[in-house]
């Protein structure tokens, strides 16, 4: 399963990677991942005008898109859009961070998954 992951570099900026999580054959159960320790679950919901300038992850999570997209711009100017059932591994809890905007003046909601 492919999830974008967001990071804190040396040079103080947020970087993009791509990781692929490992999936396991669980048969006719399908492919599963091992578990990943988390410690709470926010729900978010916002307006088409959503706009956050640069800023950091508040912790370590996975912001999982329900409906709508968001564009996310690292330091270097590189961006990404993220749309429904993108998820996004958030750890850029240092630095300069990124910025996060709305795509089309759509709503968005969204699942934080704080991560251990």
């Amino acid at each position: 399963m492919d999830v974008v992951r967001i990071y804190s570099g040396a040079d103080g900026e947020s970087h993009f990677e791509d990781v692929t999580v490992d999936l396991d054959d669980w048969r006719d159960a399908g492919r599963i991942s091992p578990p990943w320790p988390a410690t709470g679950v926010q729900f978010r919901e916002v307006d088409g005008t959503y706009h956050l300038d640069f800023h950091v992850a508040p912790r370590r999570q996975l912001v999982v898109n329900l409906t709508g997209s968001v564009e996310i711009e690292v330091g270097s100017g590189e961006r990404r859009v993220l749309g429904p059932g993108s998820i996004l591994l958030a750890e850029d809890t240092s630095g300069r961070g990124h910025i996060s905007r709305n795509v089309g003046g759509e709503p968005r909601t969204c699942l934080f998954v704080h991560l251990g």
